[in-house]
């Protein structure tokens, strides 16, 4: 019989990302990816309007990222990591939250990315927090042939969570 360890939850403050973590988050970056975006692409990207640039952080130590654009209906990430010594402590549900409290039904009401095809770890994470595999993107990346799917998370789709188990939104008309 075999023990698994649990490994703990870390409790986040999730703040703006500043000049002064860049050096952090270029760590858990190129420690994440196989193909990471250089500083060059992190500080293009931050100076776009749209374009929001968010940090996981724990006692003074950056654990996670997140770049994301704001659109009129939408938020897209563009890019998530969070650091491996800090991964399966709930530090990127912390994240996915943050971003789903920014979602409601009259404005923004869903969150795409894509996601590599090799990257069953993200596609799973994701997946486990109500994201669906809705597209494919044809040798998307210009690195590899790897093809992209695009992973959404719509409100009005999870709604339903809201509910009482067992509780369904519309009356059973066949129960009548």
């Amino acid at each position: 019989m075999t023990v698994k360890s649990k490994k703990s939850s870390l409790q986040v403050q999730i703040r703006w990302l500043i000049r002064r973590d860049m050096a952090e988050v270029l760590k858990i970056e190129h420690e994440s990816f196989e193909f990471p975006w250089s500083e060059e692409d992190f500080l293009s990207c931050l100076r776009q309007r749209n374009c929001i640039g968010m940090v996981a952080e724990c006692d003074q130590k950056i654990v996670g990222f997140m770049i994301y654009e704001l659109h009129k209906s939408r938020l897209h990430i563009l890019n998530f990591a969070v650091d491996a010594e800090s991964r399966r402590m709930q530090v990127g549900t912390q994240m996915v939250q943050k971003l789903i409290d920014k979602l409601s039904q009259q404005r923004r009401n869903e969150i795409i990315f894509e996601v590599r095809e090799t990257n069953l770890d993200a596609q799973l994470f994701f997946k486990g927090h109500n994201f669906r595999a809705v597209s494919i993107l044809r040798s998307h990346y210009d690195d590899t042939t790897e093809d992209a799917y695009i992973m959404r998370y719509r409100l009005a789709e999870n709604s339903d969570f809201l509910l009482p188990i067992g509780q369904n939104r519309l009356p059973d008309l066949d129960a009548a």
